[in-house]
């Protein structure tokens, strides 16, 4: 006999803040009625930290501190053992979003070290013979904004030759003198990243200028920290050797879920940067970092 589970939230975009009320149906639909166990929902919220394949095994003590952390765990019946009648059947259901304990329900995120997700979980038992029914709905948790307002400070920038870190034999570099600034490091979540990059010269014809956003993702405790760089997305905002002396606009929009506001607790924490790369035709790299702090107003 076929029957579908799903639960539905009466928020289309899956957006909530803590003290707000999740609401929604679960709706099944059978083509006769069915027999079952008890209907049971359950709203979790986990921040799931694990290490990167260099960081396992340098500290013994890490091993306890990548233990799951729960951050809420509410369980309620939603029917009790009997019989559902055939077509569509919708059960309300409402869940208050508090945090467990002395806890903070930070703001979702997709990491690739850290993960924050906060999920509805919808099990049905049935009958020996039968299968169980189980289905899992994600929904999205806003931090709640900050009061205070974000002052932009622009930050400018010039590359040389001589500015660069980390050369080998600078004596070999071709010379170029990129200037620019971002309209400020301090972002918010919901707006754009913007500034502007003017090449002033170069003697080596330019390949490409690029935007590159990164989770600085930071697992550990007391013993020692891992601490692990990883690409969110790469955005090309010039392609060839660009006029010297034109202004090139930079702007980037903050991926939903793969970002959060920048965020820093006991055992983990999660910031971001942004790279201005310039790729010269000998292939050479060129590249100008800046620590962004996220937020959300």
């Amino acid at each position: 006999m076929s029957v579908t589970l799903d639960i539905r939230l009466k928020r289309a975009n899956k957006v909530y803040h803590e003290g707000e009320v999740v609401a929604g149906v679960i709706v099944l639909v059978c083509k006769e009625s069915l027999q079952h166990h008890g209907i049971t929902l359950n709203m979790e919220g986990l921040v799931n930290l694990q290490l990167s394949s260099k960081s396992v095994g340098v500290f013994e003590a890490f091993y306890n501190s990548v233990k799951p952390i729960q951050l809420i765990s509410n369980n309620i019946e939603v029917a009790k053992a009997g019989k559902i009648p055939g077509g569509k059947t919708e059960i309300p259901f409402e869940f208050p979003l508090q945090a467990k304990g002395n806890k903070v329900l930070y703001e979702t995120y997709h990491g690739v070290f850290v993960n924050i997700q906060y999920t509805l979980r919808c099990d049905m038992k049935r009958p020996l013979l039968a299968k169980d029914l189980s289905r899992n709905c994600e929904f999205i948790v806003h931090c709640q904004p900050q009061k205070s307002k974000i002052a932009p400070t622009q930050v400018n920038f010039t590359v040389t030759p001589d500015t660069l870190e980390n050369i080998r034999e600078r004596s070999s570099l071709p010379k170029f003198l990129i200037r620019g600034h971002l309209d400020a490091t301090n972002c918010v979540i919901s707006q754009p990243l913007t500034g502007e990059v003017l090449v002033e010269n170069s003697d080596t014809p330019i390949k490409s200028i690029e935007l590159q956003l990164v989770r600085v993702e930071t697992c550990g405790c007391a013993e020692g920290y891992a601490r692990d760089a990883t690409e969110i997305q790469n955005i090309q905002i010039a392609e060839g050797d660009v006029c010297h002396g034109l202004s090139i606009p930079i702007y980037m929009v903050f991926p939903r879920l793969f970002t959060c506001p920048t965020l820093e607790t006991t055992n983990f924490k999660v910031e971001f940067e942004v790279n201005v790369v310039i790729v010269l035709h000998d292939d050479h790299l060129i590249t100008e970092n800046f620590p962004l702090k996220l937020c959300r107003v």
